[in-house]
Order: structure tokens, then C-alpha cells, then sequence
């Protein structure tokens, strides 16, 4: 009970006071923040050791014992999922927070950001932890609040991506509580431990559909997505890194995980619903990844394609297949906020945002560089890294899912496809992202970046050394230790060694520095490239973002990429175009003139008296 009033109460506690704090006391409140999220991660280390039990948290005895439904109501479920979720959690919390110190400035400055980010916190362990409904989407709504509040607002485009990330979790949340409804209707409870529905029936599907859209709108998966990539663009990178790159991808996932394995039993239609969901994600958000020039936004279409693999995994409902999608979700947190932090340090030093205005910087931020390569190595599937691992068990998962008879079953090949070719496309966007910031020359104005300061490099390098764990010990530690007593026992259809593979890579590594050092035996004279007398070495600098403009030239993508710029594919903007359409409409019927209106009173008379004869 200690330990989870400490996980879910404290931070939220802490925040509250700091509302009391002043503006000015910013470094104050940061300082304290960190220690909260430190506290936390220690009890939910601690809560991670623990053993699978249901523990009400009675905060007021009396109150518990006087109202009948309250001890229920407040009943956490301790299991294999919620603990390695809220660990992760609570991990974040520490790492983006002791960034935040630095980054966090005048210029970059929300209003109440340690006070909205400890709530974030706390009511993101509160709702995974969470046993009963009505206290789940109380926590899960308040996320939806404190995600408007992570986001600067003082400007045209930020606010706007506040607004929008808003109203579409709200609007989801709104569908969420329907399908809970429904529910309770079908199962007379809203204890989630005790909800096992079966999906042979229209009420079953439409409670499992209703929650989908929350789960899939939180993780922003297609076609629930088109928030998370404005989100990373306008908000500051430690807002971005915290909830689209991490928690949010942890919750919704982590819900997504609840409903296909504990709460409905799925029919072979929606396996293939969630397929279809999950390779159409891949594709559709790694091909907007591919023509980006702000760095921060190609970052959010990745964190949109990420979560493909991971309702792949889901979808396909065999072990491994489960287990390939939740070790999925976890790398993904760890790449992607690693990969956040790096652009908001290069952000930071250099105060650009788009890759034609950057370049050359790794000599100029060595750790960075070093960082965002790793998280850069993971998220392309590159072996050993950890990316690789994961989407190696998804891979294996659609093989043994194709043994199988259903319709989704029969057309594997067509999902092993995407996902081996999302992760191509995948490892296409990252050489573009990492040449047009790190490598190549490096613009004159430029010349006084420096690296940051140890508070924003030692969480990017922490987390890239997961990385590496996370790859290079999948087989021997990660995968029996943490996802296998998730899903249980399976067996790996294909052969893969993780260590065997990074011992060979080190070999390498290894012949390839000596073979360099070889090279430097001969005296070589450099001199600059001239043509006819010329000096042309600045003339011949060819940038990587000027050759992936090219993609978008080619005739089947460009008649893709000029409907996604018109919003054809954004369900924000679909619903706002008909909406305002609707409003223009009904304006136009109330005009205020009195025949008018007769005419509307006399039609709607006609309408009732066919529906009464009929």
C-alpha cells in the first residue's frame, strides 16, 4: 500500500504543491521534480519485485468502510504488465526531468511544466496500475489535460497542435467511456480483472471497436495518428520525448495489450482488423517520414510507423507474436525518447529546426552524435541493437501466425512484406536524418556549436547504452526475464544470437580500425577540389535532404503526398471541414425570416405524420 501511494499519490501530490511555486523559482522546481521522480522510481523498482496481487489503496478508512463500492473502486492490479509498464514509466520520469533542468529556459518556458509533468507521472502509473474502470479513465483523462499543458501554446502553431492533440484524445476518451458502458451492460462489472467478453456477438465487437479507438488514438496508430506528428514539431523536445515518444506509446499500447489479451476474446476479423491497422500504420507514416525537413517532425511520423509493429505484433495474437509487440513498445520508448533529447539538443545549441539548415555537427557534439547513431541503429532494425531484436520476434511471429486458417492467416506473406519493407524505409529516413545533422560540412554559422552540458548528455547516453543492453542480451536476459512472463513460454521459429552477431560486428570493428590505421602510415597530401582554377569544394557540397526530394517527384507517391498535404488522410481535419460545413448549413437555414421557418415547422409536421403512418 506504501508503495503504490509513493508511485501514483506522491507525484501527483508534488505537483499540485509546485502550482503554489513561482515562475521565477524555475530551477527549484525542477530540482525538486527530479528527486520526486527518483523517489518514484525507486518504489516502482521495488513494486517490480513484487509478486502478482490485487491491493485496494484505502486512503480515507472511514469513508472506504461507510460507502459501499469504494474499496473496489479503488483496487490496483500488481501483475507482470502493469509492473514493467509503470518501471518504464517512472524511468522517463527521471531521465526527461534531469534533461528538463537545462532545457528547459526562459525561451523555452511552459507555464506549470514540472507541475504538469509530475501529474503525467502519476496518473500514467494510476491508470496502468488501475483494476477498475471508472478510476482508469479518471487517470486516463487527466492525461489527456496534462498533454495540452506540455506544450508551449504562445505561438499560431503550437497552439493549434495543442488543440488539436486535445480534441482528438478527448474525443476518443468520450468513445472510450461508451464502450465501457457497453461493458458493464454485457458483463455487469467494471472490474477490468473480471471482464473476459467474448467477440461472436455485435455488442461484444462494438465494445472491443469503442476501446480500439482509445487505445490506438493514445498510441497514434492510423488513421488516430495525425496528432502526434504536429505535437512533435510545435511542442519543446523533452514535452515530445516524455509523452508521443514514451508514456503515450506505453499506455495505449499497454491498453491495446489489455483488450486482446484479457478482456475480449478477438474472432479471426479482428486479428485481421488489427493487421490491417498495424501494416497500413508502417507504410503510410515511414513514406511522410521520408520527405520531412523538420527533423522534429520526421521523428513524430516515426513515432506514429513505430506503433504499427506493435499492433502487428498484437494482432497477430500467437506468444511470440504478443511478445515481439510488447518488447516492441518498450524499445520504442527508449529509442525514440533518446532520439527526441538528441534533436533538442541540437535544437538548443544551434536553434534550427530543419535539416537543411543543419549539418556536420558530430565533431562539433560528439555524445549526441553518438546517441541519436544508436537510437538512430535500433529504430532501423539494425542488428544487435534493440530494434532489431524486437521486430526479428514480430517477423517470426507473422511466420507462425501463417500456419493458422483464418483469413488473416492466409495472406502472412502480405505482412511479413510490410513490415521487413516499413523497417527499409525506416533505415532510408534515418541516413537522411543523421547525414543532414551530424555529417557533411558544417555551415559557417555554425562554427561555435559546442556539445550541451552533462544534464541533457547523460540521459541520451543512459538510454543508448539500454539500447545496446536491450539488443546485444535479448536472448539471454531481456526476453526470459522481462516479456516472457508477460505472454509465457514460446519458441523462436528462426535462429538468432545475439551475442554471436555482436561478437562478429566487434571483429570488425576491430579490422577496420587497424585497416585505418594502416592507411595513415603513407604520407598523403589533402589539398581543396578546384576545376579549371576554382575553387568548387563549397559549390559541390551535395546535401542528403536535396536527394530524398526526389521521392516525392515519382508520379504514385506524389499523388500520395499532395493528398496528405490537403488533409485527405487526417481524421482532425476531415471532422473539422464537415463540422464547419454542417455550421455554414444550419446558419444558412436560420436566416431569421419568419416564412422561413414556417416552411421548416410545416416539413418537419409532414416528417412526423409519415413516420407515424408507417
Amino acid at each position: 500500500m506504501e508503495t503504490l501511494a509513493y508511485i501514483v499519490l506522491f507525484p501527483i501530490a508534488a505537483g499540485i504543491v509546485l502550482f503554489i511555486f513561482p515562475e521565477r523559482a524555475k530551477i527549484a522546481k525542477g530540482i525538486i521534480t527530479v528527486i520526486v521522480s527518483g523517489i518514484t522510481l525507486y518504489f516502482s523498482y521495488r513494486l517490480f519485485k513484487a509478486s502478482d496481487q490485487l491491493i485496494s489503496l484505502s486512503i480515507l478508512p472511514q469513508l472506504t468502510n461507510r460507502i459501499e463500492g469504494v474499496e473496489q473502486l479503488l483496487t490496483f492490479n500488481i501483475d507482470s504488465l502493469s509492473r514493467i509498464v509503470t518501471l518504464f514509466i517512472s524511468f522517463f520520469g527521471v531521465m526527461i526531468s534531469l534533461y528538463s533542468l537545462t532545457y528547459i529556459t526562459l525561451k523555452k518556458r511552459i507555464i506549470n511544466y514540472y507541475s504538469s509533468f509530475l501529474i503525467t507521472i502519476g496518473a500514467s502509473t494510476g491508470a496502468v496500475l488501475s483494476d477498475h474502470f471508472i478510476l482508469f479513465i479518471t487517470f486516463w483523462g487527466v492525461l489527456g489535460l496534462t498533454l495540452y499543458k506540455l506544450i508551449k501554446s504562445h505561438d499560431e502553431r503550437s497552439s493549434a497542435a495543442a488543440k488539436k492533440s486535445f480534441i482528438l484524445i478527448g474525443a476518443s476518451d468520450s468513445i472510450m467511456i461508451f464502450g465501457i458502458g457497453l461493458l458493464w451492460i454485457i458483463s455487469k462489472t467494471f472490474t477490468l480483472s473480471e471482464i473476459h467478453v467474448a467477440t461472436d456477438n455485435a455488442l461484444g465487437v462494438i465494445a472491443f471497436v469503442t476501446l480500439l479507438i482509445g487505445a490506438i488514438t493514445k498510441a497514434g496508430a492510423f488513421p488516430m495518428h495525425s496528432w502526434v506528428p504536429d505535437y512533435a514539431e510545435a511542442a519543446p523536445a523533452s514535452s515530445s520525448a516524455l509523452l508521443p515518444a514514451s508514456l503515450d506509446k506505453l499506455l495505449g499500447i499497454y491498453f491495446l495489450a489489455r483488450i486482446c489479451m484479457t478482456l475480449f476474446v478477438l474472432n479471426p476479423w479482428l486479428h485481421l482488423t488489427l493487421l490491417i491497422i498495424g501494416v497500413v500504420t508502417i507504410i503510410t507514416a515511414v513514406l511522410m517520414a521520408l520527405i520531412q525537413h523538420n527533423y522534429k517532425k520526421l521523428l513524430g511520423y516515426h513515432a506514429v510507423s513505430q506503433v504499427g509493429y506493435m499492433v502487428t505484433g498484437l494482432g497477430l495474437g500467437t506468444p511470440i507474436g504478443m511478445a515481439g509487440g510488447l518488447f516492441h513498445m518498450m524499445n520504442h520508448a527508449l529509442y525514440k525518447s533518446g532520439l527526441f533529447l538528441t534533436a533538442g539538443s541540437v535544437e538548443k545549441r544551434t536553434g534550427k529546426e530543419n535539416l537543411e539548415d543543419v549539418g556536420g555537427l558530430s565533431s562539433a557534439m560528439p555524445l549526441t552524435f553518438i546517441a541519436a547513431l544508436v537510437c538512430a541503429f535500433s529504430i532501423s532494425g539494425v542488428p544487435p541493437f534493440n530494434g532489431f531484436a524486437s521486430k526479428w520476434m514480430i517477423y517470426q511471429g507473422i511466420i507462425e501466425f501463417g500456419k493458422g486458417t483464418g483469413p488473416a492467416n492466409r495472406v502472412w506473406v502480405v505482412w511479413l512484406i510490410l513490415t521487413v519493407f516499413g523497417s527499409a524505409l525506416t533505415l532510408a529516413s534515418f541516413i537522411k536524418f543523421i547525414s543532414g545533422i551530424y555529417l557533411g560540412k558544417r555551415k559557417d554559422e555554425l562554427r561555435d556549436v559546442r556539445e550541451v552540458n552533462i544534464l541533457m548528455w547523460l540521459p541520451m547516453i543512459i538510454i543508448a547504452l539500454i539500447c545496446v543492453g536491450f539488443g546485444v542480451f535479448a536472448n539471454r536476459l531481456v526476453v526470459p526475464n522481462l516479456i516472457m512472463p508477460l505472454v509465457g513460454d514460446f519458441q523462436y521459429e528462426g535462429v538468432w544470437s545475439s551475442g554471436t552477431v555482436t561478437g562478429l560486428i566487434l571483429v570488425s570493428l576491430f579490422i577496420g580500425f587497424l585497416i585505418h590505421l594502416l592507411g595513415k602510415i603513407k604520407n598523403v597530401r589533402t589539398t581543396s577540389m578546384f576545376a579549371g582554377g576554382e575553387d568548387v569544394e563549397g559549390v559541390t557540397d551535395f546535401s542528403a535532404v536535396e536527394f530524398y526530394k526526389t521521392i516525392g517527384d515519382i508520379k504514385l507517391l506524389s499523388f500520395f503526398y499532395k493528398r496528405a498535404e490537403k488533409g485527405l488522410f487526417d481524421i482532425y481535419d476531415n471532422s473539422k471541414k464537415l463540422i464547419l460545413g454542417l455550421n455554414k448549413f444550419f446558419s444558412t437555414c436560420h436566416s431569421g425570416e419568419l416564412p422561413l421557418y414556417a416552411a421548416w415547422v410545416f416539413l418537419g409536421l409532414i416528417i412526423l405524420a409519415v413516420i407515424l403512418i408507417l
